[in-house]
């Protein structure tokens, strides 16, 4: 957590005067929509205006959340965008390390004049004005949840932010499913629902939005998923053809990777897909127990994240990218 003194000269900045911003990484998941609505709506329940501002379009199983749809999304409003992160008094950072890991925003980030705040729980932050860096808590979600309680404005929690903070924890934690999960985390949802966050409303807005199109490409990744290193590591794919093929929308393979993970005796599985229009592989990496897929990760495809969930990427075809990956698996390098 931020320092007492840290808290005291944040919290001088948090005024209705000043022009705040908030912004979230490339391709933002649950928890980073999560997040940064949550705090949004805490500075709001405070009388301070702030606007989120993400780097790309997010999936649509996401813009349920209470005002999802205000957020901007700079990738079609670059200059509103680039000119607010500019006229900015207070730069919120969430749930990212490195101005490097949020696209078209990194830039502007970097020559914003105004106080840039991190909080976040990837390893080996880069330098901000304050920062709040904890990997072993399981969401940024549950971090802002921890600096409202600093600021000890946990009375203020109303359902708004619940709602979103829950959805922010509840889907970097796999649903409660993850190791990092901990008896803190529990109590916070248990406040959360306390204060208007529903379960079964959530989850049903959050998981249960298939679409043929997206059954259709799990059904095709499971057909031919494979296991490899003697039964440790399950592997998943998909082309751009076959995206193409079943209408791919931003989201539709969200979670693919965690279905390696559910077959006994797998500890690391591997989802590897074609970007629709770039040249280059996106990986997501998952494991259980003490495999370390950030540094694997790093180490072999220009990624990164936590020990048991990571991402990463491969300039070589598909199936360059996957001999590559079975090799350094089957070297012995997890």
């Amino acid at each position: 957590m931020f320092t007492p003194a840290e808290l005291l000269d944040i919290n001088t900045l948090l005024t209705p005067e000043n022009k705040i911003v908030i912004l979230t990484h490339y391709n933002p998941d649950g928890d980073a929509i999560g997040s940064s609505l949550g705090l949004k709506h805490y500075l709001k329940a405070k009388g301070i205006y702030a606007e989120v501002i993400v780097p790309n379009d997010f999936p649509k199983f996401l813009k349920w959340m209470p005002e999802a749809k205000k957020v901007i999304i700079a990738e079609y409003k670059r200059k509103l965008a680039s000119d607010m992160i500019a006229g900015a008094d207070v730069i919120f950072c969430l749930d990212f390390n490195s101005p490097s890991r949020i696209g078209l925003l990194g830039d502007w980030l970097v020559k914003a004049d105004g106080k840039k705040i991190l909080i976040d729980h990837h390893q080996q932050p880069e330098k901000f004005d304050f920062v709040y860096s904890d990997t072993v808590i399981p969401a940024t979600s549950q971090m802002v949840y921890h600096f409202i309680e600093a600021l000890e404005d946990e009375k203020l929690v109303n359902k708004d932010i619940a709602e979103c903070l829950y959805t922010g924890i509840m889907t970097d934690t796999g649903g409660f499913r993850f190791r990092s999960t901990s008896a803190t985390t529990h109590r916070i949802i248990a406040h959360l629902i306390e204060n208007g966050a529903d379960p079964a409303m959530i989850t049903s807005n959050t998981w249960d939005t298939n679409t043929v199109s997206r059954l259709h490409l799990l059904a095709l990744v499971l057909g031919r998923i494979e296991v490899v290193n003697d039964g440790k590591v399950a592997v998943l794919s998909l082309t751009r053809n076959e995206l193409k093929e079943f209408g791919f929308q931003k989201g539709d393979t969200e979670g693919f990777v965690n279905y390696g993970l559910s077959i006994a005796g797998v500890k690391m599985s591997a989802f590897f897909m074609e970007d629709l229009y770039e040249d280059f592989i996106k990986i997501s990496f998952r494991s259980k127990d003490d495999v370390d897929v950030n540094q694997f990760s790093r180490k072999y495809f220009n990624g990164g994240g936590h020990i048991n969930a990571a991402g990463g990427k491969s300039n070589e075809s598909l199936s360059a990218t996957i001999e590559t990956f079975k090799n350094k698996v089957e070297e012995g390098n997890l």
